[in-house]
């Protein structure tokens, strides 16, 4: 199967698409569950098709470690390992270079992690990566980045940078030969204000035939700005792990939200199973939701269950944000960039700049000129035409 990416609709920035892999033909925009170690906690691979997910995430550094990726390739690849018949985006290891900093040593070369299991050292190279995941059979694998905390200062962010085009250069020049999908990302983790300007310039920048992966976005208003701005692609723990601990997300739909933004759902309840108030309550965790959960379970079961252990059921992500319609700031900006009309939700304020100026974060514009931003941009561009 030929790996295509064809945009089928738009409005304005947003688009809808289909994204055609070795394994699956994908409908975007699309979230991504994380399952690291080849698993999606509490769930089976078939009750992960009945909601409706078409790629899972894994790991190449938590998969290299253990149980390996030659033994993965021996027994079949992950997809058979794990019998899952869709589609499998590995990450490259580099966020490892930020949750587990205090394990890794960072070169020009690649990155020497300590193994947490036996202390051992493992070198994962941009070469490297890209075989890794090759082994594991991933349909879409990442190139290796070098990754740095949101916090830090100082010219290690341009180290990073520089570096990280020039691992891309050797992640290219390995994936040629290989039946998968390189594809950049732009991460999470900046505060709101400055995170939504990041997303609306790279996708402003990047190519309109390929897809745009915004990694570790998981909670429901910032898939939905996000999806406004154009990007397609999503993942984070946040669902999976809110259910395990016990909470569910509930619709709470805002009447004075704009017709554009009514099917979003982006106003979002909390449901604390937890709590003994739900002991007792024989209603479905959502009347109108037709999952397989809210038809066949009430709270009190559902209260029963994580009371006791840490099963949690995982249903549909997407739901409300406000229940008062006190739209932040940084959302009504995003919604103007994308030329979404939201402003009878926003509260009064200045209108926010739209161009370069506006869109860099004071990070960005703290350590690069206009002149590097663009020269940057431009490169990433050509690396993944």
């Amino acid at each position: 199967m030929a790996l295509r990416f064809e945009v089928l609709g738009r409005f304005n920035r947003a688009r809808a698409a289909k994204l055609t892999l070795p394994h699956f033909i994908c409908q975007t925009p699309l979230f991504m569950p994380v399952g690291t170690q080849g698993t999606i906690k509490g769930l089976t691979t078939n009750q992960l098709e009945e909601i409706g997910c078409q790629i899972i995430l894994g790991n190449t550094y938590h998969l290299e470690l253990r149980p390996g990726s030659d033994l993965i390739d021996e027994l079949g690849g992950l997809h058979k390992i794990m019998n899952w018949p869709r589609a499998l985006l590995t990450d490259s290891g580099g966020f490892q270079m930020v949750s587990l900093l205090h394990l890794a040593d960072i070169t020009e070369k690649g990155v020497t992690f300590q193994s947490p299991v036996d202390g051992k050292p493992m070198l994962l190279t941009p070469e490297q990566s890209i075989e890794i995941q090759n082994r594991i059979g991933a349909d879409i694998i990442m190139a290796l980045d070098d990754v740095v905390k949101t916090t830090i200062t100082g010219p290690r962010i341009e180290e990073a940078m520089y570096r990280t085009l020039r691992w891309i250069d050797r992640c290219i020049a390995e994936i040629y030969a290989l039946e998968a999908w390189l594809t950049a990302i732009c991460l999470g983790g900046e505060d709101k204000d400055s995170f939504w300007r990041v997303v609306a310039q790279c996708t402003a920048a990047l190519p309109e035939d390929k897809p745009r992966y915004v990694m570790g976005v998981g909670y429901p208003l910032d898939i939905v700005v996000c999806s406004a701005l154009g990007a397609d692609m999503y993942d984070c723990v946040y669902p999976t792990r809110t259910a395990r601990f016990g909470t569910a997300l509930v619709p709470e739909l805002v009447k004075t939200l704009p017709n554009a933004l009514r099917g979003c759902n982006m106003n979002m309840g909390i449901l604390k199973l937890k709590q003994n108030a739900m002991a007792n309550d024989v209603r479905p965790i959502d009347p109108s939701c037709m999952c397989m959960v809210c038809k066949n379970y009430s709270r009190a079961y559902l209260h029963s269950l994580v009371t006791k252990d840490a099963m949690g059921f995982v249903r549909e992500f997407l739901k409300n944000m406000f229940p008062k319609g006190d739209v932040p700031e940084w959302v009504c900006n995003a919604m103007e960039v994308a030329g979404i009309d939201i402003t009878a939700c926003c509260s009064p304020f200045s209108a926010p700049k739209i161009g370069l100026e506006a869109l860099a974060t004071p990070k960005i514009q703290q350590h690069f000129s206009q002149k590097n931003i663009h020269s940057l941009l431009s490169s990433i561009d050509q690396k993944l035409k």
